[in-house]
């Protein structure tokens, strides 16, 4: 038995791109970025601000949700799972990519309409 569970706080680093497939099914992608502060060691050594970029993959309808309200910017609580695919690139190389899918989420802040950041607007894509 194994445990797969990943939780992200973060900023969308571009809008979500979203497909439909031929049987309404859609699908959603875009990068969160999540970011440690940097600090001081005790012993004065600098550490620097580390920033992740994470694949996020949405199905259904979080991934319509996120088409409609998902902007660059936002601030984003995610639960998923990571998965490892592979595919081939144009000049015929295999690669792997790990991405996130999203069992829930949380939009933690809104862009407005002049791209600034709003208060705390919080929706789920529970039901």
């Amino acid at each position: 038995m194994g445990v797969n569970k990943v939780i992200l706080m973060g900023n969308v680093g571009a809008d979500p791109r979203v497909r439909y497939f031929a049987e309404g099914q859609a699908i959603a992608d875009f990068s969160l970025a999540t970011t440690e502060r940097g600090y001081t060691r005790r012993d004065g050594t600098q550490m620097p601000e580390r920033t992740e970029w994470h694949r996020i993959v949405m199905n259904g309808h979080d991934a319509e949700v996120a088409e409609k309200f998902v902007r660059k910017g936002m601030l984003l609580y995610i639960e998923g799972k990571l998965r490892t695919r592979k595919y081939t690139d144009r000049t015929n190389v295999e690669r792997f990519v790990t991405e996130v899918y999203v069992d829930n989420f949380e939009m933690l802040s809104r862009v407005g309409g002049h791209g600034d950041q709003g208060g705390a607007a919080t929706q789920s894509s529970e039901p």
